[in-house]
């Protein structure tokens, strides 16, 4: 069988921290073609790094030359409403990092684009895929700890500056992405996934940082502005008694609440639903608590640290080959943006928001 030809448009740090080391786990399957990055510098790295063949700083001349069947979506959160646009107009199937669109309108658009170009397109995160999500679910399919009607969840991306990041923090803390965008998805996708659709949000979301300075690394003296809101306090209701409340923010250092707990009336789940190395603590009404490692988990050999985010592009390669259908199609992205939207409007207007 022939390898798919697979494009990647943007080099930056997730794609040489969490994509390119784990690529040889799918390389049997896929292949690099064709590269763009913004600058020529990072482009003929990666092409020498990974034996890319093809190199591009322009995106729309990658799309109109490449021969790639799909293309693997890294840029920047701003950027991802005109690059998805292109990709999908282009009739390639599409990885999208997260979130997939700016608003949940513009998502609408390209999910009926996709569609249109009879093309596949699998939506990060990919956390409904990895080992503890999968584990989460099947207990809770086995009412291991009864009826859920209380859940908790937060995304702490910890006080800037951040010490020893390497690249410019800027894109992170500007208008259009922000702690929410960029952090917040990950229990939103987490929490959907395990207990359904969200019926209705309540919010308070407030702009504390202005600004600060990179203490160090390669970027050190740089100023950054923080035009995004960056503390976000949420009452998620889904209906049948259930909520959950979800802390989003860049304000807080550290924490030793799990990252995600639910509580059932026979036992309680505490688990992190992004790094594959945590384990996953299960209390069971009249029992001590149990934690499972994470070797437990794996069904297959996987990651051993950090967002196993290949598992994404895998999927993308069962969804073209008739594998599987999509479970991490542009519905369940789509709504997270309609739970940002409206938590966002809860705030603005002080009262509780239906989403349809």
């Amino acid at each position: 069988m022939s390898k798919l030809k697979l494009a990647l448009l943007g080099c930056g740090d997730v794609a040489e921290r969490d994509y390119l080391p784990e690529f040889h786990r799918i390389a049997d399957r896929a292949e690099f073609v064709a590269v763009c990055t913004r600058t020529n510098e990072r482009m003929r790295q990666a092409m020498a790094r990974y034996n890319i063949p093809t190199g591009y700083t322009d995106y729309r001349r990658m799309l109109a030359e490449s021969d790639a069947e799909a293309v693997i979506n890294l840029t920047p959160i701003q950027l991802h409403d005109a690059t998805n646009r292109a990709i999908l107009e282009a009739g390639r199937h599409l990885y999208s990092e997260k979130p997939v669109a700016s608003t949940s309108a513009v998502a609408a658009q390209l999910a009926e684009l996709a569609a249109a170009r009879v093309v596949q397109m699998v939506c990060a995160p990919s956390i409904r895929l990895f080992p503890q999500m999968r584990y989460v679910q099947a207990l809770l399919a086995a009412d291991a700890i009864g009826p859920v009607y209380s859940a908790r969840a937060h995304a702490h991306f910890g006080v800037p500056p951040w010490a020893g990041y390497p690249a410019d923090p800027t894109p992170f803390f500007a208008r259009g992405a922000g702690v929410m965008m960029d952090m917040g998805v990950y229990p939103l996708h987490a929490l959907t996934a395990l207990l359904g659709p969200v019926q209705r949000v309540t919010a308070l979301v407030n702009h504390v940082l202005d600004e600060f300075t990179v203490k160090d690394g390669p970027h050190a003296g740089l100023h950054v502005p923080v035009t995004a809101d960056d503390h976000w306090q949420v009452l998620l209701d889904f209906g049948r008694g259930c909520t959950a409340s979800l802390a989003v923010n860049n304000v807080v250092v550290e924490t030793r609440c799990p990252p995600l707990e639910l509580h059932g009336l026979a036992g309680t789940i505490a688990f992190d639903p992004i790094y594959v190395q945590q384990p996953v603590d299960l209390l069971r009404a009249g029992q001590e608590w149990e934690t499972v490692q994470p070797s437990f988990l794996h069904s297959r050999p996987g990651r051993n640290a950090g967002p196993d985010h290949i598992l994404g592009v895998e999927h993308l390669l069962d969804c073209i080959d008739g594998r599987c259908a999509p479970q991490l199609g542009i519905e369940p992205a789509r709504h997270v943006l309609q739970i940002i939207e409206a938590s966002a409007y809860s705030s603005q207007a002080g009262r509780v928001v239906e989403i349809t």
